[in-house]
């Protein structure tokens, strides 16, 4: 039984959310609280296995809370985040702090709005229940964005699948592409900062809400050595640079000339995401084949899976993150059990892994 407490001002959030995950026969709501004070009162006698936390609430705000949380005993935490700006920095924060997710909610109509994800609400429960605990802790940070749940399309929806076509030739320009999910914001800030400026150009797939991405990237560009940024259709992939796929869309490479580059593009949600893995997996394997690496990290679900397995198919290297490394070990294991990892490595060892394959004639 995944013992469940959640922790916001509005009455609503709290009646709908217990309601959505009471219904669940592994679920128990045992507490809720208007703010972290009195959340805490209710701790002291039950601790949860999972925590639901608002940002902003009366007394104390829920990045203090989290923090003084994470530092008396981590515990997988997903926040509650209002859909602004303001909302998505404050957010980013949190997650350095150790939280698990993001379930992003509008400011209105959050009844209606919260019962139409009532799926995804479960899942990002479970995959929080799931978390490496040993992994959690004070300035780490990990997300993954829930949203309405769509039918589980495959990348055929956005783009058609390789139909046995040759290998590309292996050319001096290569690409690396990441998807990644719930903890990859832990694992990129680990592993781009650690990247040299001549390390080839990356794109990347982390599963989060639209507003956040933007705001994410200008922290990984602030601590790395490369250039990082939101990515937009035409931008060039070369040295030295990582594209961001922006949330809510779909992020393509397409080979231009001489010239790799990114298309950004609208369409529905695959593996139950947009951006998508998968999507993107796919791409690199038509338009580089065997001029890219393919690394998955931790994540929950499948997303990405049958992308590297076509990845590998196609000629490239792929690489898997291993357990012990993850926050969640879900998205890896698939890609493992399909096929597309050549591969495995912990977190700390990706880094060294991409400077070998730039590196190599």
């Amino acid at each position: 039984m995944i013992k469940v407490m959640i922790v916001d001002d509005s009455a609503v959030v709290r009646a709908v959310i217990s309601d959505i995950l009471q219904r669940e026969p592994d679920m128990q709501v045992i507490a809720t609280a208007p703010d972290p004070v009195f959340a805490m009162s209710k701790m002291n006698q039950q601790w949860p296995d999972v925590l639901i936390l608002d940002i902003e609430m009366p007394r104390m705000d829920g990045l203090t809370f989290l923090r003084q949380i994470m530092q008396q005993r981590p515990t997988p935490t997903v926040i509650c985040s209002t859909l602004t700006t303001e909302g998505a920095d404050i957010t980013l924060q949190a997650l350095r702090a150790g939280a698990v997710s993001i379930v992003a909610k509008p400011t209105a109509g959050l009844s209606d709005f919260l019962r139409s994800q009532d799926e995804d609400l479960v899942s990002v429960v479970r995959a929080a229940a799931s978390a490496n605990i040993k992994r959690l802790r004070s300035g780490t940070a990990s997300t993954a964005a829930a949203a309405a749940a769509p039918p589980k399309l495959t990348a055929d929806a956005i783009l058609e699948a390789p139909r046995n076509t040759p290998r590309l030739s292996q050319t001096t320009d290569r690409v690396v592409a990441i998807g990644t999910s719930t903890g990859g914001t832990q694992a990129l800030e680990y592993l781009l900062p650690r990247l040299p400026a001549t390390v080839p150009g990356l794109v990347i797939v982390q599963h989060m809400p639209a507003q956040f991405t933007q705001s994410f990237a200008r922290r990984l560009n602030d601590l790395s050595r490369i250039e990082v940024k939101e990515a937009v259709s035409g931008d060039r992939v070369v040295t030295g640079r990582a594209l961001i796929a922006p949330g809510g869309r779909h992020m393509l490479l397409k080979r231009n000339g001489a010239q790799y580059v990114v298309d950004v593009v609208d369409g529905p949600p695959v593996s139950r995401h947009r951006p998508s893995v998968d999507v993107l997996f796919r791409s690199v394997a038509k338009a580089a084949g065997a001029n890219a690496l393919g690394v998955i990290m931790t994540g929950m679900g499948d997303d990405g899976a049958r992308g590297m397995k076509e990845m590998r198919d196609a000629g490239a290297p792929t690489v898997a993150q291993d357990e012990a490394s993850c926050i969640v070990f879900g998205m890896p294991k698939e890609a493992i059990k399909h096929g597309g990892a050549a591969d495995i490595a912990a977190l700390e060892d990706i880094p060294a892994m991409i400077v070998r394959y730039g590196n190599a004639n």
